[in-house]
């Protein structure tokens, strides 16, 4: 059954963030909530979560448009537009009555097929629909969503004893193709996978660091990144989803999970966790939590609470070794000898001895649990893959030395892992002491089982070329935040020569990191300007724009795939592509002003070119250059696929694939399209307004600087950038080249890295992460 309207009942923050993402899938949607006692409004519930989310930040919608999808509503007065729709998803508060009332209602008023699921976390299925009709029972089924529901993968599904099959396969298609979301299907569980592990893994980290007096910038620096975790770590994770969340899941869990699981040994009521709650210390939604930011004398003072003392001090930054140590792996960081090193067995040790021995308990298999906790906590690798890192014999042996009990899982892997490569397909051990494949879905097509089959065309350490099977080659960047560096650029020029030579059809750019790139490697460009290598800096700068222009005209289609950031540089190589299939979480801009320099490798021309083109668009040359200049000048960054069209960032042409997983499948369908009879396109000639729009330009930047809105140098950017856009020395009635445009960008670039304001700007952005306004 395809799934064309959704309900939402509940239009708290996750019936809300849901509603959103349905609306951010295209998907029409109805959001309905309890009349307020008292209320004159009577759907005020569900238009102020509406409106709310207009606000939010991070925005649950991914362009304020998706928001006319949602219909809101009441559940005393709207009730019947449930028979509009394939799919009802209940959102309310945790409590079995209340829930199994509205159940009754929603019966009444659905139309007969449709599905009904809930986004509990902690209540049964079995209960739910325990005395509901048995048609209601079949289907119904649990659909739980991680907060928030837009940027977290993981749809943990869960069918009951009752459920229809072909309702959880028409959940699965609806989750995966429309909604973006990894589905992974669940036992019906306490906490079913994700939060099962996840709170045990909370726990004992909160425990541990307490027990072993860790600061919170100690345990958050060692359970964070060393182990794959996101940097928040474990204090900062409770401070983000809210403190006082943590008694009411640990007394959920206590109520319902077995009389000897390990949670129940774990779980310790901290008295100064309750104060804190009891005072309004919940994290960042209250008066601070674990962290808070401090007002003194004017300044924001970052400070961190004392877990002996349970006051605030100053944050300090974690100096043990063990942090280190842990960027050699997982292996030397549990076996260093500091405090540090100590603290993280101890949490790695319980969290992953806890996921081995709930197989097959709550997943069929162990590919589950680390998908789960991969794209529901965003941990860079599950359970079983860290075991493999640590190695399965030496975790066991190292449980056995500790008095911990082993799990039979892990006494059945033994000496193996429980991944492993066979004939170029991924296998995970199963219980059954056999290794099975893992099984991507139709119209999943991924690089890293690609590289498991085959050896590159080409590549060095910044990028590889890799043959994707019908004639398409891939082209990956590899390099820190896939920064662009010569050696791209040299695989740039490698795919221009191999593909019409071996009779390739198509170039696709595209890689599975986090980021497809963040732009030119900055770090090189400061060091040469500071040896005032100038020469070399115009050379580098011309390989790029003669590399980029190059791609944009070669006999054969490009077409980008990306996803992440895609900024400055990173940005300009898929403006000069012929097609782009962009990941919904795709985040685009030409941002170089923040860094004090111009988009030079053909991001001005390609701009101008696009909004001179753009029909929607006022005509003339001036618009568009005041457009180019407004978007370029303030470093817009769209915050999603769907807002980088506003910018034209991405064309009308352009898709956008919601599920990452599909994305390079997607993209490589297009190639194919295009290379039916392709035709690279015409250069482009320009009429640019010249000096007179440079100067009306300027003008505004003096204002703003009058105003405080922008510094001398932000002045001194925009001037030069304002130069470029205008076309420099030239007129309206005269026609000029993309070349000529590309000199100006080259000249400019190199005039604005000569200034010590711009090396200063530089140089914080590659100490801090963050621009440097001077």
């Amino acid at each position: 059954m395809d799934i064309d309207k959704v309900a939402v009942i509940g239009a708290g923050v996750m019936g809300a963030g849901i509603a959103a993402h349905v609306a951010n899938a295209g998907i029409p949607v109805i959001l309905l909530d309890v009349v307020p006692d008292g209320a004159s409004n009577r759907s005020v519930l569900a238009e102020t979560a509406v409106h709310n989310m207009l606000k939010a930040d991070p925005a649950p919608l991914m362009h304020k448009r998706n928001a006319r999808r949602i219909q809101t509503g009441n559940l005393d007065d709207d009730m019947s537009l449930l028979a509009q729709c394939d799919l009802i998803i209940e959102a309310v508060i945790e409590n079995l009555e209340i829930k199994q009332d509205l159940y009754r209602r929603v019966d009444t008023a659905r139309k007969h097929g449709s599905i009904v699921s809930s986004n509990t976390s902690t209540i049964p299925l079995a209960k739910l629909v325990n005395g509901l009709p048995e048609d209601f029972a079949r289907d119904f089924a649990i659909t739980h969503f991680f907060n928030p529901p837009r940027y977290l993968r993981l749809l943990e599904v869960v069918a009951g004893t009752h459920t229809r099959a072909d309702a959880i396969t028409s959940l699965q298609v609806f989750g995966d193709r429309a909604l973006g979301k990894s589905v992974v299907l669940c036992k019906d569980t306490p906490g079913f996978i994700a939060n099962r592990i996840g709170i045990l893994w909370t726990t004992s980290a909160i425990r541990f660091a307490f027990e072993d007096q860790l600061s919170v910038e100690e345990a958050d620096a060692i359970v964070g990144r060393p182990m794959g975790i996101p940097k928040t770590g474990v204090f900062g994770l409770m401070d983000l989803v809210g403190i006082d969340l943590q008694p009411h899941v640990s007394s959920s869990m206590l109520s319902s999970l077995p009389a000897q699981d390990m949670f129940r040994d774990l779980h310790q009521e901290s008295e100064l966790i309750a104060r804190m709650i009891r005072e309004g210390y919940t994290g960042r939604k209250g008066k601070g939590g674990f962290y808070r930011l401090n007002r003194t004398n004017g300044k924001r003072i970052k400070e961190s609470l004392d877990l002996q003392t349970g006051e605030y001090r100053t944050a300090r930054k974690a100096s043990l070794e063990s942090i280190g140590a842990g960027r050699k792996g997982l292996r030397a960081l549990v076996e260093h000898p500091d405090k540090g090193g100590r603290y993280a067995w101890r949490v790695l040790a319980h969290t992953l001895s806890y996921a081995t021995s709930l197989v097959p308990e709550i997943a069929d298999d162990v590919y589950a649990v680390d998908e789960a906790m991969r794209n529901g906590y965003a941990w860079k690798w599950g359970p079983f893959e860290m075991i493999d890192q640590l190695g399965p014999a030496w975790f066991a042996a190292q449980l056995r030395e500790s008095g911990m009990a082993v799990p039979q899982l892990l006494d059945q892997v033994g000496d193996g892992t429980f991944y492993r490569t066979k004939q170029g397909v991924l296998q995970y051990f199963g219980t059954d002491d056999t290794y099975h494949n893992v099984v991507r879905s139709d119209g999943v097509l991924l690089l890293q089982d690609i590289k498991r089959t085959t050896t590159r065309i080409a590549g060095n350490g910044s990028a590889s070329l890799w043959d994707i099977g019908d004639g398409v080659v891939c082209l990956e960047f590899h390099t820190k935040m896939n920064s662009i560096d010569p050696g791209i650029m040299s695989m740039v020029e490698k795919a221009l020569q191999v593909i019409p030579a071996e009779n390739h059809k198509a170039l696709i750019i595209h890689s599975e990191a986090a980021n497809f790139s963040v732009g030119a490697n900055i770090g090189l460009a400061l060091f040469a300007a500071n040896i005032a290598g100038w020469p070399e800096i115009t050379k580098s700068v011309k390989a790029g724009q003669d590399a980029y222009k190059a791609l944009k005209y070669a006999p054969f289609p490009v077409v980008g795939a990306p996803s992440g950031m895609a900024l400055a540089g990173g940005l300009e190589i898929l403006l000069h592509c012929d097609a782009v299939q962009a990941h919904a979480e795709t985040y685009m801009g030409l941002v170089e002003v923040g860094v004090g320099l111009v988009p030079a490798w053909g991001g001005c021309k390609e701009m101008l070119a696009r909004w001179h083109h753009n029909p929607k668009g006022p005509q003339g040359p001036m618009p568009a250059v005041t457009r180019v200049f407004e978007t370029i000048g303030t470093a817009t960054v769209a915050r999603s696929a769907d807002e980088a069209r506003d910018f034209l960032f991405l064309r009308d042409g352009d898709g956008i694939t919601m599920n990452r997983d599909r994305l390079l499948a997607d993209a490589k369908a297009i190639a194919l399209q295009l290379a039916d009879d392709y035709v690279p396109p015409e250069p482009t000639e320009y009429a640019l307004p010249g000096p007179t729009a440079a100067t009306a330009m300027t003008l505004v930047l003096d204002d703003f600087r009058r105003a405080g809105k922008a510094t001398d140098h932000d002045v001194v950017v925009g001037k030069a950038l304002a130069w470029v856009l205008s076309g420099g020395k030239t007129d309206i009635t005269e026609t000029i080249t993309e070349d000529h445009l590309l000199s100006l960008e080259r000249r400019t670039i190199v005039e604005l890295l000569k200034k010590s304001p711009t090396l200063d700007r530089i140089e914080h952005m590659l100490e801090t992460g963050k621009p440097l306004r001077n």
